[in-house]
């Protein structure tokens, strides 16, 4: 019997909190991520169009000068307030991002220390050796669940309430944001982007997963060295960079900071291969660098595949180095336990 699996589906609603949590933290630390960059971009263009005005007034003393002037202060104030509530905003998401990051490891301590718990009880029920030590002892696993759910669902309740909160304030400051109309039209171009899955073919589904990834080569941690990262939770982060990316190319799948969590999703839903089968590997498909999906020992980093040259496989990872690269491989079942494919 395996005690793990067994006490893994007694624990749905547990990590069914836990990935929810960490589908939260991806979405809070992209919007800190965009709200950083877009901040820092409008003081680039206050500092250079007050630079550009006064070397162009300084030269101009003609009949539309007063204009002019006129015109250039307001502009000066439009980028100056829109860059203020940018700051602003990347304060309350932080803020969020943060208390959306100590829930979703709470709730994975949770997950381990009842998952180690019941399988203790469990393992000790298949010792006995009898049909009615084994009954009792999942009985007793069952009962321990209800408890750590309760804990789980408060902290989620808890993330909640802070992020409807932080909603609150970020509408608030929505018109200074949108004051001279760059964020209305960075709002407007994200609209326009298809969200979801589709009817794609597997192999058109891997293009799309490659060239997702490719467009975050050389992204790194911020600061470096912290595990921070614009894809999921504040943790070792490859995972993560894995699922987000298949996310965007349409893949319906949490973001899952624990490779072996990927690898289980792949059994579930028909798309892993173990280590005898590496030669299925395509464009698109994550690798999995270990001996096994038991836990962060046996499975212990993730990587996208950009493509198979013979026994060698080119893959985009992230958390590599602190950064999302490029790194080639021996395509050996020494050095993966399996795949899955998008």
């Amino acid at each position: 019997m395996d005690t793990t699996a067994l006490a893994h589906s007694f624990a749905q609603d547990l990590i069914a909190h836990r990935n929810k949590l960490a589908g939260k933290a991806e979405d809070a630390i992209r919007a800190e991520y965009a709200l950083n960059r877009v901040a820092a971009s409008l003081d680039d263009q206050h500092a250079a169009y007050h630079k550009e005005s006064s070397t162009v007034l300084g030269h101009w003393d003609g009949h539309g000068s007063d204009g002019f002037k006129h015109n250039s202060a307001k502009l000066t104030k439009e980028l100056k307030v829109t860059g203020a509530a940018g700051a602003a905003a990347e304060k309350v998401v932080a803020h969020v991002a943060s208390t959306v990051d100590a829930g979703h490891t709470a709730v994975q301590r949770l997950v381990e220390e009842y998952t180690a718990k019941a399988k203790q009880v469990l393992d000790a029920g298949t010792s006995a050796g009898t049909q009615a030590a084994l009954m009792r002892a999942v009985g007793h696993a069952a009962d321990l669940a209800p408890h750590y759910t309760r804990q789980s669902a408060s902290t989620l309740r808890h993330v909640d309430a802070e992020l409807k909160a932080a909603a609150k304030k970020l509408q608030a400051l929505r018109k200074d944001l949108t004051h001279d109309g760059v964020m209305d039209k960075a709002v407007a171009a994200h609209a326009k982007k298809p969200h979801g899955g589709g009817t794609s073919k597997a192999s058109a589904k891997g293009k799309d997963v490659v060239h997702a990834a490719r467009t975050q080569l050389g992204v790194r941690e911020n600061p470096p060295g912290s595990n921070k990262n614009p894809y999921g939770p504040t943790a070792a982060w490859c995972s993560s960079f894995a699922t987000a990316m298949w996310r965007k190319a349409g893949v319906k799948i949490p973001i899952l900071p624990f490779s072996g969590d990927v690898y289980h999703w792949g059994q579930e839903n028909g798309h892993a291969y173990g280590k005898n089968s590496l030669h299925d590997a395509r464009p698109g498909d994550v690798l999995i660098f270990g001996t096994g999906p038991q836990n962060t020992s046996t499975s212990t980093h993730i990587g996208i595949v950009e493509k198979v040259e013979g026994d060698k496989v080119t893959m985009i990872e992230g958390n590599s180095g602190d950064a999302v690269r490029r790194n080639t491989h021996t395509l050996s079942s020494s050095t993966f336990y399996g795949g899955v494919h998008p």
